[in-house]
Formats: C-alpha cells, sequence, structure tokens
C-alpha cells in the first residue's frame, strides 16, 4: 500500500483512454453495461476507422498528454479480431505519447474460441486480461447467463497466465441461494487460481435488467443484509489471506499489482472514453469536462462519420461537482483522499467536526493529509461521502 500512496502524493493520477466494443454474443441477466446483441457480426474495418476519427477528436481536445494505461471495456473485447486490438493501439499511439510501461488491458471472456484469440491480443501489444469468469460453479453460471464452464473458466486462466505478464479475472458473489460456507469455498479455489488481481463483485440488482423484472416479480431472492455483509467480510479475510487485500472497495491486487487503469479514474485523473457508450473527464483549458457518447452503435458509427465525433456530451463541471466526484471515487480507495487536494478542487475545506464524528464512529481514519474509510465504513461509503460534503 505505500507505493500506491507515494505515486498519489506525486500529484499527477495519470491519463487514460478507454475504449468501448459494446456488443455480446448474448446480454447476461444482471447486466446494465451498454452491451448489445446483433445476429451478424459488425463490420469491424468500419468501427476501427470510426474509432480512429474519434481518437483524433480527442487528442486534439488533450494535446501533449501522455498515456498512462489503455483498456478495451465492453461489451465483450475479446470478440474483436486482434488485428482490430492492432489498429486502435496504432490509432492511438499516433495521437498521443505512450508511456513506455503502460498497460494495455482487454476485458475477455473464458470460451475456448476467445482464449484461443489471446497470443494474438499479445502481439498487437495487450499486455494485460481481465477475463469474466464471474463463478466457479456451472449452475451458477447457467443463473447468471454465462456461455462458458467452470472448466472452460479454468483453461483459458492458464492459457492467458503462459502469454500475459499481468491477469485479473472476476468473480460475483452473493448470487441466489448462496451460503457463506459455499462462497468461502470458492473463494478459495479463487485465490489459488489468481495470480495478483481479482475483482469481487457483490450482486446488486440493476435497473432495466432481466434481474430487475424477476426480482419486482418476486421471482429473484438474493442474501438478506446480514448474509451479504457476512459474504463480504468473508471476501476481505480470505483475500487477505492470500496477500491480495482489497486496495479499493471491490478489487484486491498483490501490492504493485493494482489496475492503473482504473486507479486513474479512482484518483480523479482525465481520462477519454472512445467508442458507443464510453464517458470521458478531460481538462480542457481551466475546466473538467463531463464526456459522453451515444450509447447506440449504429448511430454512434454514423454519428462519428458525419462530425468525426460521437459525443452527446461535453460539459463543464463546477468545483462541487467535481470535488463530490473526488470524494465519491477516491474514498472507494484503501489509500483514501488527499485533504489539501479536495479543497483545491472545491475551493472550501472539508468541516473538522463532520471527520471528527465519523472517526470518532470508526467509519473513517485520518493520517498523513488523508482520509481513509475503514472496513466497518466501506458498506457506508455512500453516506459517508454526503456527510463529508455537506
Amino acid at each position: 500500500m505505500a507505493a500506491m500512496a507515494d505515486a498519489a502524493a506525486l500529484g499527477d493520477p495519470g491519463f487514460a483512454v478507454y475504449v468501448h466494443w459494446p456488443f455480446c454474443l448474448a446480454k447476461c441477466p444482471y447486466c446494465d453495461f451498454n452491451s448489445h446483441v446483433r445476429a451478424t457480426p459488425p463490420d469491424e474495418a468500419r468501427f476501427v476507422a470510426a474509432f480512429k476519427r474519434e481518437i483524433a477528436h480527442r487528442a486534439a481536445l488533450t494535446p501533449g498528454r501522455k498515456v498512462r494505461s489503455i483498456f478495451f471495456g465492453g461489451g465483450t473485447p475479446s470478440l474483436m479480431a486482434p488485428k482490430t486490438v492492432a489498429a486502435i493501439l496504432d490509432g492511438i499511439a499516433k495521437h498521443w505519447q505512450v508511456e513506455p510501461n503502460a498497460e494495455i488491458t482487454l476485458e475477455a471472456n473464458p470460451t475456448s474460441v476467445e482464449a484461443a484469440r489471446f497470443r494474438g491480443y499479445a502481439q498487437a501489444g495487450v499486455n494485460r486480461v481481465s477475463i469474466g469468469v464471474q463463478a466457479l460453479n456451472d449452475a451458477d453460471l447457467r443463473a447468471l447467463g454465462r456461455r462458458h464452464s467452470v472448466a472452460e473458466a479454468v483453461a483459458a486462466l492458464g492459457v492467458a497466465k503462459s502469454i500475459f505478464p499481468r491477469l485479473s479475472f472476476d468473480l460475483i458473489y452473493a448470487r441466489v441461494g448462496q451460503t457463506e460456507a459455499a462462497w468461502r469455498a470458492e473463494l478459495e479455489l479463487a485465490m489459488q487460481l489468481a495470480t495478483e488481481h481479482v475483482s469481487l463483485y457483490q450482486l446488486t440488482i440493476e435497473p432495466e435488467t432481466i434481474f430487475e423484472r424477476l426480482w419486482q416479480a418476486g421471482k429473484l431472492a438474493l442474501p438478506d443484509d446480514d448474509l451479504g455483509r457476512a459474504l463480504f467480510d468473508a471476501t476481505q479475510e480470505i483475500a487477505e489471506k492470500y496477500g491480495m487485500p482489497a486496495y479499493e472497495t471491490s478489487n484486491h491486487a498483490k501490492p504493485g499489482a493494482e489496475s492503473r487503469h482504473n486507479l486513474v479514474y479512482w484518483r480523479y485523473g482525465d481520462y477519454v472514453g472512445i467508442g458507443p457508450g464510453a464517458h470521458g473527464r478531460i481538462g480542457v483549458g481551466r475546466d473538467k469536462r463531463a464526456q459522453a457518447t451515444e450509447k447506440h452503435p449504429e448511430m454512434w458509427l454514423g454519428q462519428v462519420e458525419i462530425e468525426g465525433h460521437g459525443l452527446i456530451a461535453d460539459d463543464p463541471l463546477s468545483a462541487e461537482e467535481q470535488s463530490d466526484e473526488y470524494l465519491l471515487m477516491g474514498l472507494r480507495l484503501r489509500e483514501g483522499i488527499d485533504i489539501h487536494r479536495y479543497e483545491a478542487i472545491s475551493g472550501r475545506r472539508l468541516s473538522r467536526s463532520q471527520i471528527d464524528s465519523l472517526a470518532a464512529d470508526g467509519f473513517v481514519t485520518e493520517a498523513g493529509g488523508r482520509i481513509m474509510v475503514t472496513p466497518m465504513g466501506a458498506p457506508l461509503l455512500d453516506t459517508i461521502v454526503a456527510d463529508l460534503a455537506a
């Protein structure tokens, strides 16, 4: 953790590029991401040309920036041909300077077809993959709408380990009918498969998903609050045991193996979003601007071909909006927020009495000019942010 705090103290959270590939083979019932299923594969060459135009547009707004990380998210980026990934990376390198040790991550699903592409992605420049395992139980994989088996997931992890220097995978817990004992056993197995980083997400019911409709109809029941907290506590305990403590609410890593891309977000750095439904936060002059692109893939494609970009929102953020975002993002991190940076962003001081009250209740700690949320406070993050921002 000391390495993370030292990097943050340098005052440069970094600059990142997010590329959104919005297509999936099927829509998972819990997913509220901007993902779309098509009967026929998309025209990748046409999308590459549009990605390159949008990259050029964002580069003109952010001249001279050095790219610390690039992240291909989705959707399912591992449905892209390796040559598509290579072409997009070439477009990024043409318009920005990419740091020599930049982290370049691609999200992948662990089907055997996609795993076979891993070597091509590595040759294109990808040096980190994040694999959507989601469960190590075949019945639960089916309930989550996943198209792979546990055996395929384990095989894909093995292939990834042999090709990429860095690897992460996701699991979802607090699933329907899941007990604490079952989750502990599953997580023990997961930690033995992990190398340096895992993302462990508690299942929530998101708006406009199939799970929401089932839940509203009384056909889906998640663990109650007490069991949810027990599952969260078990997650922290087991991950710590294997040397991968939480550095963020849902992300665990060996020291030094944290996701550099996500750290740019959580430390409130600048990033551009390329592709359908992508978001960005960039400094333009004295402003910090919130950007968002058209979500529908074909509509985004048409807009880029006509206008040179897919932006549908490009708004300056007020000092209050920026400071609220900094609190919300930064307090997710174990390292917390820099009080002086908060005051520089917001133009006001945090309430000393509010900090002391939260600390007395055991929800936050303060050290070295930083405020950190404690493990006891982590499940109450939204309330803590609201109290500090008041």
